[in-house]
Formats: structure tokens, C-alpha cells, sequence
């Protein structure tokens, strides 16, 4: 409900009331001088010569005669004559549900703002937190809460926390899509460049390619520490040698042995490729490629046992 007012508005009762009934008529032609309402309010003030004062809610209004809900604003209910007045005066109850400057405000029904020139924020102690915060209020700046010429929507669900401290001139970029991440949890990185990083104790994966046979074509996208039981004498196809990329491969000889490899496009010392461990089960060889762009290099440390 809505407190509503309008200028002026005194007229004096019709008929005397007693002080249970829930409605009065004012002097004719003079309920136009009230506040129209339509599910809204308004504070009357009932007196007489005595000095006695009622205040009472007007809850609505049919041409002269008002709804009215009795002994409002620490008055009593009274008797009332023909002729006492009825008047909209200021009362403590009106100015008590109005906003004010000095106090904590709970506001209970929507409330509009325009664009403000500038807005000054302060803290408890009365010192500035933000100066010349223009429009952060205005819908064109993207709605409640968003700073000047950006729009945005802030999205919250379950329980966070989040704090942010700002020490002179910090900027906080963030990504246009994806999502962030996090600090506790494993995490996946794709497509994203680390400078000068610090690891402790990592760990790469490991992929098992299986059974080598004739014919195995090597795909970086599975890992870069790889391995493979020779099964045949096999061709490896290698990738592209996109430059700076390197990966180990880790071949050991199946139950029969003497198996042989070749590796397409590899440049080895020498130009000599080596020639694996023959010795059947426990012959293993530790290759290591690295690529510059145009070729691969290969490295081999053999026959581990």
C-alpha cells in the first residue's frame, strides 16, 4: 500500500461517530480535498475544540465517506460530533515511513531511479570509497549495480564467497567465454600458454599405444610420454613437427623379439638411425624427438634391462 497526500485538505464531520465505527462522512463536496485511493492510504487527523486528537488510517475514500481504521500514531479512540474537524495533517507515522538520510532503510515495494550526475560513496568513518560514479544507477548503463559504460549480468548460485582488494591502478580482465578456474580441484587446460612457470613435481601422461605390429601412425594428442610392444616390424609414422613440440616413446620387445623400427622423416646423429634392443621381452628403448618446425631430431638410450 501506497501513503498518499494531497494539499490542504481539512473539512469537518458530517454527522457525529462513536469510537468503534469504521467510517465517517465529511461535509459535503469536501472528500474531494483527499487523497483518491485505489489500494493506497492516507493519515486523518480528527479534533475538536477540547483539544482532544485522534488520528486514524483512511484506507478508502467514496466520494465524502471514508474507511477508516481507528486510534492510529499512539492516539486513542474517541467520540466525535457533528462539525469536529477532519484534517490531513503531517504526522509522525507519515514522516516515519519516509526514508531517512541518517538511519538504515528497508524498502518494501519497487522503487525507480533516475540517472544520477555523480554518486559519492562513504564508509562508516565518512570517508570516500568511489568518486564521480556516473549513471551506475542507469538501465542504459546496463542496470543496478554496473559501473559506466559497460553492461553486464552477474549471475550467482549456492554459497560463495568473494573478495576483491584493489591496490592503486589494478586491472582485473576477464575471458569473454569459457569458464574459470578454480583453486582446489583438478583442472584441464586447453590452447593455453604458460610464461616462466614454476612446476613441482609433475606428472605427464602416459599413453599405451599397445601392440606396435607393422604400421603405427603417433598422435601427440594422446600424450607425449608414449609407449609400444613391438609385435612386428613396424613403420612409425610421426606428426606434424610443429616447432618446439618433443615426446618420448618407449619400445620394448615382445616374447619372440629382434623387432625392427623405422621413423618417417627423423633426422638422427650421424644420420644414422638406431637399431632397437633385440633381445626378446626385456629389450627396451627409451626414443626422444623433438621438432624445430621443419624436422624431427631423434635421440635413442638403449637396451635398459
Amino acid at each position: 500500500m501506497v501513503m498518499k497526500f494531497t494539499n490542504n485538505a481539512t473539512s469537518t464531520l458530517a454527522s457525529g461517530i462513536n469510537a468503534s465505527v469504521t467510517s465517517l462522512t465529511v461535509a459535503t463536496g469536501q472528500g474531494a480535498l483527499f487523497p483518491t485511493l485505489s489500494g493506497d492510504y492516507f493519515f486523518c487527523t480528527l479534533a475538536n475544540t477540547a483539544g482532544t486528537v485522534e488520528i486514524i488510517k483512511v484506507t478508502a475514500r467514496s466520494t465524502d465517506t471514508f474507511t477508516i481504521v481507528r486510534a492510529q500514531d499512539n492516539t486513542s479512540a474517541a467520540s466525535w460530533i457533528t462539525g469536529d474537524k477532519v484534517e490531513l495533517r503531517l504526522v509522525a507515522a507519515s514522516l516515519n515511513n519516509l526514508p531517512k538520510l541518517d538511519e538504515a532503510n528497508t524498502f518494501t515495494a519497487a522503487n525507480v531511479y533516475g540517472t544520477p550526475t555523480s554518486i559519492t560513496l562513504t564508509n562508516a568513518t565518512g570517508l570516500p570509497l568511489t568518486t564521480g560514479v556516473t549513471g551506475i544507477l542507469g538501465a542504459a548503463n546496463g542496470g543496478s549495480g554496473v559501473a559506466n559504460n559497460a553492461a553486464m549480468t552477474v549471475t550467482g548460485s549456492g554459497n560463495f564467497a568473494y573478495t576483491r582488494t584493489l591496490t592503486g591502478a589494478t586491472n582485473v580482465t576477464l575471458p569473454t567465454t569459457g569458464t574459470l578456474a578454480t583453486l582446489a580441484g583438478s583442472e584441464t587446460f586447453t590452447n593455453k600458454t604458460l610464461t616462466n612457470p614454476t612446476v613441482t613435481n609433475y606428472v605427464e601422461t602416459l599413453y599405451a599405444i599397445g601392440n606396435s605390429s607393422t604400421a603405427v601412425t603417433i598422435a601427440l594428442t594422446n600424450g607425449t610420454v608414449q609407449t609400444v610392444t613391438m609385435t612386428g616390424n613396424c613403420t612409425f609414422t610421426m606428426p606434424t613437427a610443429t616447432a618446439g613440440k618433443s615426446f618420448i616413446l618407449i619400445a620394448t620387445q615382445d616374447g619372440t623379439g629382434s623387432r625392427t623400427a623405422v621413423f618417417t622423416s627423423v633426422k638422427f646423429a650421424g644420420g644414422v638411425a638406431p637399431t632397437l634392443t633385440t633381445t626378446a621381452t626385456t629389450g627396451v628403448d627409451i626414443l626422444t624427438f623433438v621438432a624445430n618446425g621443419t624436422s624431427w631430431f631423434g635421440t635413442a638410450a638403449q637396451a635398459f634391462a
